[in-house]
Order: C-alpha cells, then structure tokens, then sequence
C-alpha cells in the first residue's frame, strides 16, 4: 500500500525531507504522497521514515492502495533505475 496524509497534518515539513522517493509535496493544505512514488520505504529503509518523523501521526496505510512487499519492491527498482 501507499501512504496517504491525512487532514491532521500540521505542515510541519519534517516527513518531505525524509522520502528517499521524493513522494512527498507541499499540497494546497497539507503535504500530500505521490502514490505512484510511494513505496512505503521498501528498498531504502525497513520502515517508512515518513511515519517515523510525524509528530502527530498522521500517515497512515491509503486504503485505497492495496500493494504487496513485491509490488513495493517492483516500484522501488523502477524509480531507482531512472
């Protein structure tokens, strides 16, 4: 699964400097994840750094994003390879 940040995000720009994919962006509100980018840290690290960061907890799983650990890592070699 990708992340997704939810409206509990304080922009407290600690996650975007974290994502070894450049997934995370300064939105209109709030930051937001690139799905298409987010690999959930698969490749880089064993956990998502994002979520490690956020003092307010709020990066959760997207439950609309559904991706096993072979996806992620099929993901994670493709961004890597460009």
């Amino acid at each position: 699964m990708a992340l997704m940040i939810t409206d509990e995000c304080i922009n407290c720009d600690v996650c975007e400097p974290e994502c070894p994919n450049d997934a995370i962006s300064p939105g209109e509100e709030i930051y937001v994840i690139d799905p298409n980018l987010c690999t959930e840290c698969v490749g880089h690290y064993d956990e998502p750094q994002c979520q490690q960061v956020c003092p307010v907890d709020c990066i959760p799983l997207d439950p609309e994003r559904h991706e096993s650990q072979e996806q992620l890592m099929q993901k994670y070699r493709i961004i890597t390879a460009a």
